[in-house]
């Protein structure tokens, strides 16, 4: 029975080092999705902050015209524009944009920095400087590091962290090719 199961495992062909390169991909790939997530939601709440003010200041107009000329319209149009002010606040904070903003970017961070440690590793492995036990060892800390950062990182959307943490089943994300990952760790394809 184990001769066979041999066989099984003699097609699929992993190192250590693809092993790096793939998780490095996947690291690599989760901090521009989150960065770029940072960034799309942070020009939303920049938008509604602006959009915020920009009533505020028409209803404030509005209000100062009904008090120099006294008319039902100015009152009116004053009600109704703070109205929409509120309502675009209300959908901020109810949407949590300002803390969702910050927790990307906290994640991307922490992702950038395992990112730098993957090249580093890729680096060292490349140049020789460890032994098979080392790398095994580095490359364990790593994804157990990687994980916990995933564990800590969701107070306020943990459905939508978990579905950018892996790939999409349906094939509309693509993993980062050879290509792509040789351009940020040229020097560790061996």
């Amino acid at each position: 029975m184990a001769q066979p199961l041999r066989a099984a495992f003699a097609v699929f062909s992993l190192s250590v080092i693809d092993h790096l390169r793939i998780n490095f991909g996947l690291v690599a790939q989760n901090y521009t999705v989150h960065a770029q997530a940072a960034e799309r939601l942070a020009a939303f709440a920049l938008k509604a902050r602006i959009t915020t003010l920009a009533l505020f200041a028409l209803a404030t107009g509005s209000i100062l015209l009904n008090l120099i000329r006294p008319a039902r319209e100015y009152q009116i149009a004053a009600a109704l524009i703070a109205a929409g002010a509120f309502v675009v606040q209300v959908v901020t904070v109810a949407y949590h944009v300002e803390a969702r903003v910050y927790s990307h970017r906290l994640l991307a961070h922490r992702l950038w920095l395992m990112c730098e440690r993957y090249r580093s590793l890729l680096t060292e492995i490349h140049d020789g400087l460890l032994d098979h036990a080392t790398i095994l060892h580095r490359r364990d800390v790593l994804s157990e590091e990687v994980h916990t950062i995933y564990e800590q990182g969701f107070p306020i959307d943990q459905q939508a962290y978990e579905s950018m943490r892996q790939l999409p089943s349906d094939g509309s994300v693509e993993p980062m090719s050879d290509a792509q990952l040789d351009q940020v760790a040229p020097a560790a394809r061996s």
